[in-house]
This record gives structure tokens, C-alpha cells and sequence, in this order.
């Protein structure tokens, strides 16, 4: 039996118009994100690029339009013929679950505008930035937030692939990072366009709104497991996916972690559902031998049932 493993991507990799060949061409799209809502599909098909970079917007966009693509993937393709899991990145992570079928995609909607919402509040209150290192390894990253400490937070906080590690925390420190990190033999440094210094320990007051909003819904066993980011282990169990969707907002991802943690229980191919292909890039960093592929539009579709139908 073939081992499946789905990626869904996050805040980041939303365009405008993504989605839109599958609205059209595929009633299973069209039906999700029409269940979104004429605020949501307005943003995603007509919204500014400034509009839908807003944490508020960004967030439930592209889990419509993952789930969307999950959906149209799962129309098409016999799910009784492979063994899946699941994994997504910091957002993602809602897609993966709703996937698995932990809960709606009407509640999961909910839970991602709430948690859009309460992040984008708690960078309000603590502004901040974040930057990629490329070309370091972990201890060194790490040593380096340490040393400038003096100026302010500074954390790692997403462990995407080997040498690609990003930071955050107040200006001053992620500068002062930055500026060592290029002095200590980087091989590239980037300030990313986000709205604030996510997964760090300024999102604590939004991660506590969340767990008071996560009392508000049920959740189901799934029908598989899903790789959850804070620990980067594959979990089923109802009580640890609400206490690990908490730790979720303020802890580093572990993506690195779970790719390797999923090569390592044999799984072979890899499907990223939803805009872009920022995952398959960071699994060629982590293993040149496995195949990624991924669906965003009919076209990329077709090409990965032909491959995962051989």
C-alpha cells in the first residue's frame, strides 16, 4: 500500500486568485468555498495583494483554499488504496487536522479566523519582526539569538530545512541577529514581509485566547494521524491536538523534524495541497531523494494522480 504524506502550507504562500481554476472546473471547490463565505472569496479572488497579506484575511483564505484542494484531491482519488498522514506548517496545521477529520471544515474556519484575529492583536501589542537565516545550523542560530539578548527578544522559531532556520523578536535584536549572522559566514539574510513575530513567546496572550476558544468546539478521532508542529510527533488523540494547537501560536515549528520523522516511517511520496510549492522546496533541502508533488489548479492535478496512479 503506497504511504501517502500531505502538506499543507502556510501564511505566506496565498496569492490572489488562488483557487480559482478549481472553482471553476470542480464542484467540490466551488462548494467549500462558497461555505466560506462572500467576504473570504471576495478577498481571495479580488482582494489587494496588501489586503490578503493581513493576518486576518491571509489565515482564512488559505485554509479555504487548501481544504478546497484537499477536497477536489479526495473526490479523485481512491483513499483506500494508501496509507496517509499529515502535516502542515504553523497555519497549515488546521488543514491538516480538518483533513483528518478532527473537526469541520465549518468549525475549523472559525477556529483560524479566531486565531488570525487573537495574532495579529498580540503583534499589535508587541511589535516585532522576522527574518530567515540561510546557510547556518541550529546551534549557531541559536548561540547568536543568546548574544543579543541585551537588545531585546530575539527567538528561533521556525526550523524549516537544514540551514534555513528564521528568527523573531523586537526590531532591535533581529537586526542586531541579522548583522551577526552575516559577520559569522550567513550565506543570506531576509526580513520577512509578516505583520508581526510569530510562533515566539509575544504570541502568549494569543495562544491563551485560544485555548478559551478551542472550549468551544468537538472534536472527532480522525482518520489518520497528523505530525503536530510544537513536537514534531504524530498524534490522534483528541486531548493532546486542543493542549498542542495552544502550544501551536507561541513554540517554534518543528518542520525539518517532521519531515525527517515521516521519511523515517517509510513514507515515500509527498502531495502539497494548497497555493504554492513553498514545502516541496524545503523537503528537496531536508532529502533530494524523495518526490514532492503538488495541486493548486486542475493542471497540477492531473499530473499527480498520473504519478500517484502508477
Amino acid at each position: 500500500m503506497p504511504k501517502i504524506a500531505l502538506m499543507f502550507p502556510g501564511q505566506g504562500s496565498q496569492t490572489v486568485g488562488m483557487g480559482r481554476d478549481l472553482y471553476e472546473k470542480y464542484p467540490k471547490a466551488k462548494e467549500i468555498i462558497d461555505l466560506a463565505g462572500d467576504d473570504i472569496k471576495d478577498v481571495i479572488f479580488n482582494g489587494s495583494e496588501e489586503k490578503l497579506k493581513l493576518t486576518k484575511y491571509a489565515q482564512p483564505a488559505i485554509f479555504t483554499v487548501s481544504m478546497a484542494v484537499f477536497e477536489v484531491f479526495k473526490s479523485n482519488y481512491d483513499f483506500s488504496k494508501s496509507e496517509f498522514v499529515a502535516a502542515g506548517h504553523s497555519l497549515g496545521e488546521y488543514c491538516a487536522l480538518c483533513a483528518a477529520e478532527f473537526f469541520s471544515f465549518k468549525d475549523g474556519l472559525e477556529m483560524v479566523k479566531a486565531r488570525g484575529k487573537f495574532i495579529q492583536e498580540a503583534s499589535c501589542q508587541n511589535p516585532g519582526i522576522m527574518a530567515a537565516i540561510l546557510g547556518m545550523q541550529k546551534e549557531q542560530v541559536l548561540d547568536i539569538c543568546s548574544k543579543v539578548s541585551s537588545y531585546g527578544v530575539c527567538e528561533a522559531v521556525n526550523f524549516n530545512s537544514p540551514g534555513q532556520i528564521v528568527i523573531a523578536g523586537t526590531s532591535n535584536a533581529v537586526n542586531k541577529a541579522i548583522d551577526l549572522a552575516n559577520e559569522s559566514g550567513a550565506i543570506k539574510t531576509v526580513v520577512l514581509n509578516v505583520s508581526g513575530p510569530f510562533h515566539s513567546s509575544f504570541m502568549e496572550s494569543a495562544s491563551n485566547k485560544m485555548e478559551q476558544e478551542l472550549k468551544k468546539y468537538n472534536f472527532n478521532n480522525p482518520s489518520f494521524g497528523v505530525y503536530t508542529n510544537c513536537d514534531a510527533q504524530l498524534t490522534k488523540d483528541i486531548c493532546q491536538i486542543k493542549e498542542k494547537l495552544v502550544a501551536q501560536i507561541k513554540s517554534p515549528v518543528k518542520w525539518d523534524e517532521i519531515m525527517q520523522n515521516m521519511i523515517l516511517l517509510g513514507f515515500e511520496k509527498f502531495l502539497e495541497l494548497g497555493p504554492g510549492r513553498v514545502l516541496s522546496g524545503l523537503l528537496r533541502r531536508i532529502d533530494k531523494t524523495k518526490k514532492s508533488l503538488n495541486i493548486e489548479d486542475s493542471i497540477s492535478l492531473q499530473k499527480a494522480l498520473e504519478e500517484l496512479n502508477k
